[in-house]
């Protein structure tokens, strides 16, 4: 039986986090498939911090990343670098993950070698292309030219049957990321951000990160001045805030944030440091895609610190709670799940909407199926 050769892509922390799983998925099956790992290193040092927690040795890393890159330096760089790994390798299918720079890439690159495209967390939408920058773009376009369609939820399943998608090709998986916090969840990890937390059992923390491009700025120094203010009413509770590496946000932070001695300003997390924090925190404000999804799985409530999610399941949920970034609002919306029990209940109990981890089992069952294997 010849075996089916798979590539894939990533290049990201928030991929290689959801990516990492199916890489394992994908070892259980050898007899049947041949795995390519190929990294683009869009992030560098957050992304390797993933690939050691979960053991991933990369087949090939183009190590595009140099400071103040810009999309354009992204997008070109990996498709080109990859361009001669396709012809080389002529993958049976290439597997991408949601809407980086690197993943709409790597599938326009396959697509220029003729070769089926797979999105893993495909479908999701918000249908405004300024919200988010550049994800949303990207994960429309990596949706028009993918051949199989593994969705989160019934409602990117529906996004992808309204743009006229074959639905014989639209699996429902749940996330991925589920799959990766079953893995992490074990963790015996020790890191002195767990001591700190464990040292103030009293003390309610709460996780911030903050990231996204349209957020950079005003949206970015109001949030912050909100959390500067919460410090200021309630005497129990304490921020860790991981930093992103991109210098726009480290600046911000530092000047806004640095000298409370209730919120502490960190490096980025290995994924198994995380989970754990946010196993140990009280709630989570955030503009990240991804955290919407894990933090629910911990029992964590969510304000979401964006005008728009492409997780509204989450919203229906009542995991979620969509805030924008207004200082005011912020401000209400933080104090009202500090001081009111019932509403921090309804979310704490709410069911996540993003699967049981079992999602990279489902992809792999499809693509055997997908190539006709007798598994």
């Amino acid at each position: 039986m010849k075996k089916r050769k798979i590539a894939i892509v990533f290049g990201t922390r928030p991929e290689a986090i959801k990516m990492a799983p199916v890489i394992l998925e994908f070892k259980k099956r050898q007899e049947i498939f041949e795995t390519l790992v190929l990294v683009t290193a869009q992030h560098r040092e957050m992304l390797d911090q993933v690939l050691s927690v979960f053991n991933i040795e990369p087949d090939y890393d183009l190590n595009i990343m140099k400071e103040n890159q810009s999309l354009s330096d992204i997008t070109a760089n990996v498709l080109k670098g990859i361009e001669d790994i396709y012809k080389k390798e002529r993958p049976d299918m290439v597997l991408v993950h949601g809407d980086t720079t690197t993943s709409f890439s790597a599938a326009l690159a396959a697509y220029y070698q003729r070769i089926p495209i797979g999105h893993v967390e495909a479908g999701l939408r918000t249908y405004d292309h300024d919200n988010p920058f550049p994800e949303e773009g990207n994960r429309q376009l990596i949706d028009n030219l993918a051949e199989l369609y593994f969705v989160p939820t019934e409602t990117s399943k529906l996004n992808l049957i309204n743009e006229n998608k074959n639905e014989s090709n639209i699996i429902v998986t749940g996330n991925t990321v589920i799959d990766a916090i079953h893995y992490t969840k074990q963790s015996q990890v020790k890191h002195s951000v767990l001591d700190l937390m464990d040292s103030k059992p009293k003390q309610k923390w709460l996780l911030l990160t903050m990231h996204r491009r349209e957020n950079y700025g005003k949206p970015m120094s109001d949030v912050f001045e909100a959390v500067v203010k919460l410090t200021k009413r309630f005497s129990d509770i304490e921020f860790i805030m991981p930093v992103h590496l991109n210098p726009l946000v480290q600046i911000v932070a530092k000047e806004v944030l640095g000298d409370n001695s209730r919120i502490h300003l960190i490096n980025p997390l290995e994924v198994d440091v995380f989970h754990q924090v946010i196993n140990k925190s009280h709630l989570v404000l955030t503009d990240s895609g991804g955290m919407q999804e894990e933090a629910p799985a911990l029992n964590k409530p969510v304000l979401v610190l964006r005008n728009k999610t492409e997780r509204p399941e989450g919203l229906e949920a009542g995991t979620l709670k969509l805030i924008g970034t207004d200082s005011r609002t912020v401000y209400s919306s933080v104090s009202q799940l500090l001081t009111d029990a019932k509403e921090y209940n309804r979310m704490t109990e709410a069911i996540n909407p993003y699967g049981d981890g079992t999602a990279s089992e489902q992809i792999i069952n499809k693509l055997t199926k997908y190539f006709e294997i007798e598994d």
